[in-house]
């Protein structure tokens, strides 16, 4: 699995995925739940890769040897 998130993104993705998490202690009963969406965005930051990207050939870091 090759990374294909680039600094910035990464740390967007991160902050965004913190945010949304935050909400989970914010909102109501049946909307609350809707924060753990957050994680999506947390976890790809961190490890650096995401899965959507692949079918679009998108990347947002550099490529090695180049």
């Amino acid at each position: 699995m090759e990374k294909n998130l680039g600094g910035i993104d990464r740390v967007l993705r991160i902050l965004a995925g913190v945010l949304i998490l935050g909400l989970f202690f914010v909102l109501g009963d049946a909307a609350r739940w809707w924060a753990l969406l957050g994680l999506v965005p947390l976890l790809t930051g961190l490890i650096g890769w995401c899965p959507a990207y692949l079918p679009f050939g998108l990347r947002t870091c550099k490529l090695r040897g180049k």
